[in-house]
Protein backbone atom coordinates (compact mmCIF):
# COMPACT_ATOMS: atom_id res chain seq x y z
CA UNK A 1 0.00 0.00 0.00
CA UNK A 2 0.75 3.33 -0.83
CA UNK A 3 0.07 5.90 1.71
CA UNK A 4 -1.09 9.65 0.74
CA UNK A 5 -3.14 12.59 2.30
CA UNK A 6 -6.62 11.69 2.28
CA UNK A 7 -8.28 14.84 0.68
CA UNK A 8 -7.45 12.97 -2.23
CA UNK A 9 -9.60 10.53 -1.67
CA UNK A 10 -12.58 12.91 -2.72
CA UNK A 11 -10.51 14.32 -5.79
CA UNK A 12 -9.72 10.18 -6.60
CA UNK A 13 -14.25 9.79 -6.40
CA UNK A 14 -15.21 11.81 -8.11
CA UNK A 15 -12.33 11.65 -11.13
CA UNK A 16 -14.00 7.40 -11.13
CA UNK A 17 -17.33 8.12 -11.28
CA UNK A 18 -16.41 10.29 -14.54
CA UNK A 19 -15.47 7.16 -15.82
CA UNK A 20 -11.42 8.17 -15.25
CA UNK A 21 -8.59 6.07 -14.29
CA UNK A 22 -6.14 7.96 -11.48
CA UNK A 23 -3.05 6.56 -11.71
CA UNK A 24 0.08 8.64 -8.72
CA UNK A 25 2.97 8.00 -10.57
CA UNK A 26 6.80 9.45 -10.13
CA UNK A 27 8.54 10.91 -7.60
CA UNK A 28 5.86 10.97 -4.73
CA UNK A 29 5.66 6.82 -5.28
CA UNK A 30 9.78 7.08 -5.52
CA UNK A 31 10.25 9.10 -2.39
CA UNK A 32 7.37 7.10 -0.40
CA UNK A 33 9.57 3.77 -1.36
CA UNK A 34 12.52 5.99 0.42
CA UNK A 35 10.88 6.86 3.33
CA UNK A 36 11.17 10.32 2.11
CA UNK A 37 8.39 13.29 3.06
CA UNK A 38 7.16 14.43 -0.55
CA UNK A 39 4.72 17.60 -1.31
CA UNK A 40 4.41 17.34 -4.81
CA UNK A 41 2.29 14.28 -6.24
CA UNK A 42 2.14 13.46 -9.95
CA UNK A 43 -1.26 11.73 -11.05
CA UNK A 44 -1.88 10.40 -14.63
CA UNK A 45 -5.81 10.21 -15.33
CA UNK A 46 -6.62 7.95 -18.09
CA UNK A 47 -9.93 7.51 -19.84
CA UNK A 48 -10.39 11.29 -20.17
CA UNK A 49 -10.97 12.87 -23.77
CA UNK A 50 -9.65 16.40 -23.05
CA UNK A 51 -8.17 18.76 -20.77
CA UNK A 52 -10.95 20.51 -20.91
CA UNK A 53 -13.21 17.69 -19.30
CA UNK A 54 -10.01 16.83 -16.92
CA UNK A 55 -10.31 20.78 -15.48
CA UNK A 56 -14.29 20.62 -15.07
CA UNK A 57 -14.06 17.64 -13.05
CA UNK A 58 -11.35 18.82 -11.10
CA UNK A 59 -12.10 22.69 -10.72
CA UNK A 60 -14.16 22.47 -7.35
CA UNK A 61 -11.15 21.51 -5.90
CA UNK A 62 -9.38 25.18 -6.08
CA UNK A 63 -8.23 27.21 -8.75
CA UNK A 64 -6.63 25.64 -11.51
CA UNK A 65 -3.33 26.20 -12.81
CA UNK A 66 -3.08 25.71 -16.78
CA UNK A 67 0.27 26.75 -17.65
CA UNK A 68 1.08 23.05 -18.79
CA UNK A 69 -2.11 22.51 -20.91
CA UNK A 70 0.22 22.24 -23.88
CA UNK A 71 1.67 18.90 -22.47
CA UNK A 72 -1.88 18.03 -21.09
CA UNK A 73 -0.82 18.79 -17.49
CA UNK A 74 -2.90 21.03 -15.32
CA UNK A 75 -1.64 21.98 -11.45
CA UNK A 76 -4.05 22.13 -8.45
CA UNK A 77 -2.48 23.26 -5.20
CA UNK A 78 -4.11 22.06 -2.18
CA UNK A 79 -2.60 23.08 1.59
CA UNK A 80 0.77 22.22 0.89
CA UNK A 81 0.91 20.21 -1.47
CA UNK A 82 1.26 20.54 -4.91
CA UNK A 83 -0.75 18.03 -7.57
CA UNK A 84 0.26 17.46 -11.52
CA UNK A 85 -3.22 15.74 -13.42
CA UNK A 86 -1.59 14.84 -16.36
CA UNK A 87 -3.15 13.22 -19.24
CA UNK A 88 -1.61 9.74 -21.19
CA UNK A 89 0.44 11.26 -24.04
CA UNK A 90 2.98 10.26 -26.33
CA UNK A 91 5.57 12.82 -27.35
CA UNK A 92 7.83 13.28 -30.42
CA UNK A 93 10.72 15.30 -30.56
CA UNK A 94 10.37 17.70 -33.86
CA UNK A 95 13.22 20.17 -32.79
CA UNK A 96 15.51 21.32 -30.15
CA UNK A 97 15.09 23.28 -26.86
CA UNK A 98 12.00 22.25 -24.10
CA UNK A 99 9.33 23.03 -26.47
CA UNK A 100 10.30 21.27 -28.89
CA UNK A 101 8.15 18.43 -28.91
CA UNK A 102 5.13 17.34 -30.22
CA UNK A 103 2.52 15.95 -28.13
CA UNK A 104 -0.62 13.70 -28.65
CA UNK A 105 -2.95 13.35 -25.85
CA UNK A 106 -4.20 9.65 -26.33
CA UNK A 107 -6.93 8.65 -23.28
CA UNK A 108 -6.74 4.72 -24.18
CA UNK A 109 -3.46 4.22 -24.10
CA UNK A 110 -1.96 1.71 -21.98
CA UNK A 111 -0.36 2.65 -19.25
CA UNK A 112 3.04 0.95 -19.87
CA UNK A 113 3.27 2.76 -23.31
CA UNK A 114 2.52 5.93 -21.80
CA UNK A 115 4.86 5.35 -19.18
CA UNK A 116 7.65 4.53 -21.79
CA UNK A 117 8.26 8.50 -22.18
CA UNK A 118 9.87 9.20 -18.21
CA UNK A 119 13.28 8.97 -17.57
CA UNK A 120 14.34 6.53 -15.12
CA UNK A 121 12.70 3.53 -13.85
CA UNK A 122 12.42 4.71 -10.37
CA UNK A 123 10.56 7.21 -11.87
CA UNK A 124 8.26 5.09 -13.64
CA UNK A 125 6.35 3.22 -10.83
CA UNK A 126 3.00 3.75 -10.60
CA UNK A 127 0.14 3.29 -7.92
CA UNK A 128 -3.93 1.93 -9.02
CA UNK A 129 -5.83 4.66 -6.37
CA UNK A 130 -9.08 2.22 -7.22
CA UNK A 131 -7.22 -1.52 -7.24
CA UNK A 132 -4.59 -0.42 -4.39
CA UNK A 133 -2.01 -2.04 -6.68
CA UNK A 134 1.73 -1.03 -7.81
CA UNK A 135 2.26 -0.85 -11.19
CA UNK A 136 6.08 -1.40 -11.81
CA UNK A 137 6.29 -2.45 -15.62
CA UNK A 138 9.98 -1.27 -16.01
CA UNK A 139 11.00 -2.71 -12.72
CA UNK A 140 11.86 0.02 -11.00
CA UNK A 141 11.24 -0.88 -7.12
CA UNK A 142 14.45 -3.38 -7.98
CA UNK A 143 16.69 -0.96 -9.53
CA UNK A 144 15.69 1.04 -6.16
CA UNK A 145 16.37 -1.93 -4.01
CA UNK A 146 19.83 -2.65 -6.08
CA UNK A 147 20.27 1.23 -5.71
CA UNK A 148 21.28 1.78 -9.75
CA UNK A 149 19.47 4.48 -11.80
CA UNK A 150 18.47 3.28 -14.96
CA UNK A 151 16.81 4.73 -18.01
CA UNK A 152 13.31 3.59 -19.46
CA UNK A 153 13.91 3.69 -23.03
CA UNK A 154 16.96 4.56 -24.44
CA UNK A 155 15.08 6.66 -27.82
CA UNK A 156 13.16 8.74 -25.77
CA UNK A 157 15.84 9.46 -22.86
CA UNK A 158 17.90 11.17 -25.47
CA UNK A 159 15.41 13.27 -26.69
CA UNK A 160 15.92 15.87 -23.76
CA UNK A 161 19.34 16.20 -23.18
CA UNK A 162 17.88 17.84 -19.71
CA UNK A 163 17.68 13.84 -18.31
CA UNK A 164 21.75 13.66 -18.03
CA UNK A 165 21.73 16.29 -15.82
CA UNK A 166 18.59 14.80 -14.03
CA UNK A 167 21.20 11.66 -13.94
CA UNK A 168 23.97 13.11 -11.86
CA UNK A 169 21.53 15.09 -9.49
CA UNK A 170 19.37 11.77 -8.72
CA UNK A 171 22.84 9.66 -8.14
CA UNK A 172 23.39 12.14 -6.02
CA UNK A 173 20.42 12.63 -3.79
CA UNK A 174 19.36 9.28 -3.63
CA UNK A 175 23.35 7.77 -3.38
CA UNK A 176 23.02 5.92 -6.49
CA UNK A 177 25.14 4.14 -9.04
CA UNK A 178 24.76 5.19 -12.97
CA UNK A 179 23.93 2.08 -14.93
CA UNK A 180 26.56 1.51 -17.41
CA UNK A 181 24.10 1.84 -20.60
CA UNK A 182 23.10 5.23 -19.10
CA UNK A 183 26.21 6.13 -18.07
CA UNK A 184 27.98 5.85 -21.39
CA UNK A 185 25.06 7.20 -23.40
CA UNK A 186 25.09 10.55 -21.38
CA UNK A 187 28.67 10.70 -21.89
CA UNK A 188 28.32 10.58 -25.34
CA UNK A 189 25.61 12.86 -25.38
CA UNK A 190 27.57 14.96 -23.46
CA UNK A 191 30.88 15.00 -26.15
CA UNK A 192 27.86 15.57 -28.69
CA UNK A 193 27.37 19.12 -26.72
CA UNK A 194 23.90 18.24 -26.58
CA UNK A 195 23.66 20.28 -23.33
CA UNK A 196 24.18 23.06 -25.19
CA UNK A 197 20.40 23.34 -26.65
CA UNK A 198 19.06 23.87 -22.68
CA UNK A 199 18.86 27.21 -21.13
CA UNK A 200 21.40 27.67 -18.69
CA UNK A 201 18.33 28.23 -15.91
CA UNK A 202 17.02 24.57 -16.66
CA UNK A 203 20.87 23.49 -16.09
CA UNK A 204 20.90 25.44 -13.05
CA UNK A 205 17.74 23.91 -12.07
CA UNK A 206 19.26 20.64 -11.50
CA UNK A 207 22.38 21.79 -10.28
CA UNK A 208 21.17 23.91 -7.57
CA UNK A 209 18.85 20.10 -6.81
CA UNK A 210 22.04 18.44 -5.97
CA UNK A 211 23.30 21.14 -4.07
CA UNK A 212 20.13 21.44 -1.55
CA UNK A 213 18.71 18.53 -1.77
CA UNK A 214 21.98 16.09 -1.61
CA UNK A 215 23.51 14.93 1.99
CA UNK A 216 26.79 14.65 -0.26
CA UNK A 217 26.78 16.97 -3.04
CA UNK A 218 30.65 16.02 -3.81
CA UNK A 219 28.93 12.58 -5.72
CA UNK A 220 27.12 14.77 -8.46
CA UNK A 221 30.36 17.07 -9.08
CA UNK A 222 32.43 13.83 -9.34
CA UNK A 223 30.30 12.29 -11.87
CA UNK A 224 30.01 15.10 -13.78
CA UNK A 225 33.65 15.61 -14.05
CA UNK A 226 33.27 11.59 -15.27
CA UNK A 227 31.03 12.37 -17.98
CA UNK A 228 33.13 15.08 -19.01
CA UNK A 229 30.55 18.19 -18.35
CA UNK A 230 33.16 20.54 -16.93
CA UNK A 231 33.78 21.74 -20.53
CA UNK A 232 30.80 23.45 -19.75
CA UNK A 233 32.74 25.09 -16.58
CA UNK A 234 36.26 25.94 -17.84
CA UNK A 235 37.37 27.44 -14.32
CA UNK A 236 36.22 24.26 -12.70
CA UNK A 237 37.51 22.05 -15.55
CA UNK A 238 41.09 23.66 -15.06
CA UNK A 239 41.42 22.86 -11.61
CA UNK A 240 44.12 21.36 -9.76
CA UNK A 241 43.46 18.27 -8.12
CA UNK A 242 44.28 19.71 -4.45
CA UNK A 243 41.93 22.43 -4.91
CA UNK A 244 39.20 20.41 -6.41
CA UNK A 245 39.31 18.35 -3.43
CA UNK A 246 39.29 21.28 -1.25
CA UNK A 247 35.91 22.45 -3.02
CA UNK A 248 34.48 18.69 -2.97
CA UNK A 249 35.62 18.72 0.94
CA UNK A 250 33.61 22.24 1.57
CA UNK A 251 30.66 21.34 -0.79
CA UNK A 252 29.57 18.31 1.45
CA UNK A 253 30.86 19.84 4.95
CA UNK A 254 28.41 23.32 4.60
CA UNK A 255 25.50 20.49 4.36
CA UNK A 256 26.37 19.64 8.50
CA UNK A 257 26.67 24.03 8.92
CA UNK A 258 24.26 25.05 6.58
CA UNK A 259 22.02 27.95 7.54
CA UNK A 260 17.92 27.45 7.68
CA UNK A 261 18.19 29.87 4.50
CA UNK A 262 17.61 27.46 0.86
CA UNK A 263 19.52 30.75 -1.13
CA UNK A 264 22.09 31.73 1.82
CA UNK A 265 23.04 27.91 1.42
CA UNK A 266 22.77 28.03 -2.46
CA UNK A 267 25.41 30.98 -2.58
CA UNK A 268 28.09 29.51 0.25
CA UNK A 269 27.81 25.92 -1.80
CA UNK A 270 28.47 28.23 -5.06
CA UNK A 271 31.50 30.04 -3.36
CA UNK A 272 33.21 26.91 -1.91
CA UNK A 273 32.90 25.87 -5.80
CA UNK A 274 35.11 29.20 -6.82
CA UNK A 275 36.89 29.74 -3.71
CA UNK A 276 39.75 30.40 -5.14
CA UNK A 277 38.91 32.40 -8.61
CA UNK A 278 39.69 36.10 -9.30
CA UNK A 279 36.58 38.03 -10.10
CA UNK A 280 36.51 37.76 -13.76
CA UNK A 281 36.63 33.94 -13.56
CA UNK A 282 33.97 33.86 -10.78
CA UNK A 283 31.62 36.18 -12.57
CA UNK A 284 32.25 33.54 -15.86
CA UNK A 285 31.62 30.88 -13.67
CA UNK A 286 27.87 32.32 -12.37
CA UNK A 287 27.08 33.86 -15.48
CA UNK A 288 26.83 30.64 -16.90
CA UNK A 289 24.50 29.46 -14.22
CA UNK A 290 22.17 32.23 -13.53
CA UNK A 291 21.88 36.09 -13.81
CA UNK A 292 20.54 36.50 -10.84
CA UNK A 293 22.99 39.20 -9.26
CA UNK A 294 22.43 38.98 -5.88
CA UNK A 295 23.82 35.37 -6.58
CA UNK A 296 26.83 37.15 -8.07
CA UNK A 297 27.51 39.90 -5.53
CA UNK A 298 27.03 37.46 -2.64
CA UNK A 299 29.37 35.15 -3.60
CA UNK A 300 32.11 37.70 -4.95
CA UNK A 301 31.90 39.57 -1.72
CA UNK A 302 32.76 35.90 0.42
CA UNK A 303 35.59 35.18 -1.85
CA UNK A 304 36.93 38.22 -1.57
CA UNK A 305 36.68 38.25 2.27
CA UNK A 306 37.86 34.39 2.61
CA UNK A 307 42.15 35.59 2.99
CA UNK A 308 41.22 37.97 6.02
CA UNK A 309 38.84 35.52 7.59
CA UNK A 310 42.11 33.27 7.08
CA UNK A 311 44.56 35.50 7.88
CA UNK A 312 42.72 36.26 11.44
CA UNK A 313 42.42 33.00 12.60
CA UNK A 314 46.00 31.66 11.96
CA UNK A 315 47.31 35.06 13.54
CA UNK A 316 45.15 37.89 15.31
CA UNK A 317 42.50 39.95 15.75
CA UNK A 318 40.96 42.73 17.61
CA UNK A 319 37.71 44.21 17.56
CA UNK A 320 38.01 46.98 15.05
CA UNK A 321 38.75 43.72 12.74
CA UNK A 322 35.86 42.57 13.14
CA UNK A 323 33.47 45.83 12.94
CA UNK A 324 35.14 46.48 10.09
CA UNK A 325 34.52 43.16 8.42
CA UNK A 326 31.12 43.06 9.58
CA UNK A 327 30.57 46.27 6.98
CA UNK A 328 31.82 44.31 4.30
CA UNK A 329 30.36 40.79 4.48
CA UNK A 330 28.09 38.55 6.34
CA UNK A 331 30.07 36.99 9.08
CA UNK A 332 28.24 34.13 10.01
CA UNK A 333 28.52 32.70 6.63
CA UNK A 334 31.89 33.70 6.02
CA UNK A 335 33.03 31.88 8.84
CA UNK A 336 30.72 28.69 7.43
CA UNK A 337 32.85 29.20 4.07
CA UNK A 338 36.10 29.41 6.22
CA UNK A 339 34.48 26.41 8.80
CA UNK A 340 34.26 24.22 5.26
CA UNK A 341 37.02 25.26 3.30
CA UNK A 342 39.99 25.58 6.24
CA UNK A 343 38.50 24.21 9.26
CA UNK A 344 38.33 28.02 10.73
CA UNK A 345 36.71 30.43 12.24
CA UNK A 346 35.11 29.09 15.59
CA UNK A 347 36.83 31.83 17.83
CA UNK A 348 35.92 34.29 15.43
CA UNK A 349 32.35 33.24 15.64
CA UNK A 350 32.15 33.40 19.50
CA UNK A 351 33.84 36.59 19.67
CA UNK A 352 31.36 38.05 17.21
CA UNK A 353 28.50 36.74 18.61
CA UNK A 354 29.50 38.50 21.89
CA UNK A 355 29.91 42.04 19.87
CA UNK A 356 26.35 41.02 18.10
CA UNK A 357 28.05 41.78 15.12
CA UNK A 358 27.76 37.82 13.73
CA UNK A 359 24.80 38.81 10.95
CA UNK A 360 24.95 42.62 10.56
CA UNK A 361 27.11 45.60 11.13
CA UNK A 362 26.91 47.82 14.41
CA UNK A 363 24.32 50.08 14.23
CA UNK A 364 26.14 53.86 13.82
CA UNK A 365 25.11 56.16 17.39
CA UNK A 366 25.70 58.91 14.87
CA UNK A 367 23.37 59.88 12.73
CA UNK A 368 22.95 62.86 10.14
CA UNK A 369 20.49 64.53 12.04
CA UNK A 370 22.66 64.83 14.77
CA UNK A 371 24.70 67.04 12.73
CA UNK A 372 21.73 69.16 12.52
CA UNK A 373 21.15 69.50 15.48
CA UNK A 374 24.40 69.85 16.56
CA UNK A 375 23.96 73.49 14.01
CA UNK A 376 24.93 72.44 10.62
CA UNK A 377 23.56 72.60 7.18
CA UNK A 378 23.27 69.90 5.20
CA UNK A 379 26.38 69.63 3.06
CA UNK A 380 28.35 67.10 1.13
CA UNK A 381 30.67 66.99 4.30
CA UNK A 382 28.00 64.86 5.92
CA UNK A 383 29.30 62.06 4.80
CA UNK A 384 32.64 62.37 5.56
CA UNK A 385 32.19 62.83 8.89
CA UNK A 386 29.52 60.28 9.41
CA UNK A 387 32.65 58.04 7.70
CA UNK A 388 34.83 59.32 10.67
CA UNK A 389 32.15 59.07 13.29
CA UNK A 390 32.01 55.12 12.43
CA UNK A 391 35.70 54.91 12.50
CA UNK A 392 35.73 56.07 15.57
CA UNK A 393 32.96 53.91 17.09
CA UNK A 394 34.72 50.73 15.58
CA UNK A 395 37.50 51.75 17.21
CA UNK A 396 36.12 52.15 20.90
CA UNK A 397 36.51 56.10 21.07
CA UNK A 398 32.41 55.98 21.97
CA UNK A 399 29.83 53.45 23.04
CA UNK A 400 26.85 55.62 23.12
CA UNK A 401 24.99 57.84 21.58
CA UNK A 402 25.36 60.57 24.51
CA UNK A 403 29.26 59.82 24.12
CA UNK A 404 29.00 60.11 19.85
CA UNK A 405 27.56 63.68 20.82
CA UNK A 406 30.67 64.87 23.17
CA UNK A 407 32.86 63.18 20.02
CA UNK A 408 31.14 65.22 17.77
CA UNK A 409 31.69 68.66 19.19
CA UNK A 410 35.32 67.54 19.80
CA UNK A 411 35.58 66.73 16.64
CA UNK A 412 34.08 70.23 14.77
CA UNK A 413 36.33 71.85 16.96
CA UNK A 414 39.60 70.34 15.69
CA UNK A 415 38.25 70.63 11.82
CA UNK A 416 37.37 73.95 11.62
Amino acid sequence: MIEYPNFLNKIFEKLENNGARAIIIGGFIRDFLLNIDSDDIDIEVYNVSSFEKLENILKEFGSINKVGKSFGVCKLKIDNFVLDFTLPRIDSKISSGHSGFDVKIEKDLDFITATRRRDFTINAIGYDVVNKTILDPFNGINDLNDKTLKMVDTETFIEDPLRVLRAVQFCSRFNLKMDKELFLLSKTMIKQNSLCELAKERIYDEIKKNLLKSTKPSLGFELLKELGALKYFPSLALREKQTWYCSMHALDKIVQLKTTNDKTNEILMLASLCYDFNSFQIQDFISKLSNDKEILNRVLVLVENLNAIKSFCLNSFNDYDLFKLSTKVNIEEIIILSESLYGLGNNIKKRAKELNILNKQMPAFLRGRDLITSGMKPSCDFSDILEDAYEAQMHGKFSSHKDAITWLRSYLLNHQ
